[in-house]
């Protein structure tokens, strides 16, 4: 009896192994660019495209994040727009792009990897791009998750804009030795400080980030091209045309994108629901993971029944 006990542990532990998929590393080549991809899960799964927000790389999407939302099933990809991590840079100071480039972008590597539909979750910027996405390419997108993001369009004029202590924050940018790690860390992390919530603020992950992205990226300093973005004036206003089943997630502390935008959202996106996430700011907090996860899986399971 110990013996078949024993062989049915090791061939679970064996099957387990062998349908554990890792972590793939691929560069999407298009239009004369490169944008640096990473995959997680079993491609048989229903795709899910994380867009990450402006000046920062893929890894904002945690690894561990990633590999926690693959296991409930779905191939999720995350990657570097352009200006960040291993992606194509450019000169700092020019974005010779737009918003609609970097749509296009996602799906152009939708299309390296051979998927016909996808899954988009968009935080912030992505969120922006996300929003695009579902009008431009309609068929292509499945779902949308707006998280820590606001409208491509017009806004409630009495929300509040950008916390001003973060805008002065950023305008001492000028005083950083950018080529010294620990100046650099020291910047940024107080940067990501003021953007956090109610919650504890996560500076030990935080520091990690930015030293991990400082030392991969092929020009750190050229994240800051996306604050000159522009572009995408055929696609404002247009939310009501959004088709796709969409589950806005939003911090009530959020100092980038004021709470009450996820207003706009839901009175513009028919059928849109929301999944508050009490105290956070404009973070992907880890004590947030679960909530966001659990409430990706379900969105998306539900709108494939």
């Amino acid at each position: 009896m110990k013996i078949l006990w024993t062989l049915f542990i090791g061939l679970t532990i064996l099957s387990c192994k062998q349908n554990k998929t890792e972590m793939k590393e691929k560069v999407v080549k298009t239009n004369k660019i490169e944008l640096y991809t990473e995959s997680f899960g079993n491609e048989d799964n229903p795709a899910i495209l994380l867009v990450a927000g402006a000046t920062v790389s893929m890894l904002y999407w945690d690894k561990d994040f990633c590999q926690k939302l693959a296991d409930n099933g779905f191939f999720v990809i995350r990657y570097d727009n352009r200006d960040v991590g291993k992606s194509t840079f450019y000169e700092v100071g020019t974005t010779p792009y737009d918003i609609v480039d970097l749509t296009d972008d996602a799906i152009s590597i939708l299309d390296n990897y051979r998927i016909d539909k996808a899954h988009l979750v968009g935080m912030s910027l992505g969120g922006l791009i996300s929003q695009i996405a579902s009008i431009k390419y309609t068929d292509r997108i499945k779902s949308l998750t707006l998280l820590s993001t606001g409208p491509w369009g017009d806004s409630d004029p009495t929300i509040p804009e950008m916390d001003t202590r973060i805008l002065e924050h950023h305008g001492n940018a000028e005083s950083v030795d950018w080529t010294n790690e620990d100046d650099v860390a020291n910047y940024m992390v107080k940067g990501f400080a003021l953007m956090s919530g109610k919650k504890t603020f996560e500076k030990e992950r935080t520091e990690k980030y930015v030293r991990e992205e400082f030392n991969r990226a092929g020009n750190y300093i050229s994240m800051f091209n996306h604050a000159t973005l522009q572009g995408g004036e055929e696609f404002l206003n247009r939310l009501n045309e959004i088709k796709q089943p969409t589950l806005i997630i939003h911090g009530t502390d959020d100092k980038i994108w004021h709470f009450k935008n996820v207003n706009v959202l839901l009175d513009n996106i028919k059928g849109s629901k929301l999944i508050t996430l009490e105290g956070t700011g404009h973070e992907l907090h880890y004590e947030d993971w679960n909530t966001i996860i659990d409430g990706i899986s379900k969105h998306i399971k539900t709108g494939d029944e």
